[in-house]
């Protein structure tokens, strides 16, 4: 019991049986061959069902400029059918358990930050490797695990979700130290007396600690911003 490549490595004789695998896997089954005294006795075909949410995500994640590719272990007419289906252009197939992690590096040595969405054990791998790791929050424990983000949701329309939240958490933390530094290099300077040989100002004790406490508050208040971000 197995894929066409167990049965080619076993040199087991298809039978007539090729054109009904092919047939399958242009309708995106997944062929699993039952073989007996050398020859394929039969064909089981089955479907994974893209998730409902699968093409509406894919459609967001290429409108924010994101590259978007499935890495499955089917073979490739079958992955192609899925990809087409849910709107995905490049494709990963035949690509064993233990093989995801190296196509994830391989991905990162051409320059690419990779993320990488995925729930079950023979994704975790994949997860470790990759820049970003996000697992699905009904995944398997090694997945969640292995993942930097867990989506509590089962939907993955959080997943670009989660990467415009930490773009936006970017932003907030590049305005927050432009800030500081602002702050810093006005206030110190003038605290020091740098200014007062020349226009005679001076830096009230009282003032500099007001500024340095409205200098957190500001961050802090800016920070806060995140809660109601929807």
């Amino acid at each position: 019991l197995g894929n066409m490549r167990l049965m080619e490595q076993e040199r087991i004789s298809m039978n007539g049986l090729g054109p009904q695998v092919e047939r399958l896997s242009d309708q995106g089954r997944t062929s699993v061959l039952v073989a007996e005294n050398g020859s394929v006795t039969g064909i089981i075909g089955l479907w994974d069902t893209p998730r409902e949410t699968a093409r509406e995500t894919i459609l967001t994640l290429k409108e924010m400029g994101l590259e978007v590719a499935i890495i499955t272990g089917d073979n490739a007419r079958t992955a192609r059918a899925v990809a087409d289906a849910v709107g995905v252009n490049t494709v990963l197939a035949e690509v064993l358990p233990g093989d995801k992690a190296d196509e994830i590096r391989r991905l990162q040595q051409d320059g690419q930050l990779v993320a990488m969405v995925g729930d079950g054990i023979n994704d975790a791998p994949a997860l470790t490797a990759a820049d970003i790791g996000i697992a699905l929050g009904s995944g398997t424990d090694v997945a969640i695990e292995a993942g930097d983000i867990t989506l509590i949701k089962n939907d993955l329309r959080a997943v670009p979700d989660a990467i415009r939240l930490s773009f936006r958490t970017m932003r907030v933390i590049k305005q927050n130290l432009f800030w500081a530094f602002f702050y810093n290099s006005l206030g110190i300077p003038l605290a020091a007396g740098v200014f007062y040989p020349f226009f005679g100002i001076l830096l009230n004790p009282v003032f500099a600690a007001a500024a340095m406490a409205m200098s957190s508050v500001s961050v802090v208040s800016n920070s806060l911003r995140l809660r109601w971000w929807s």
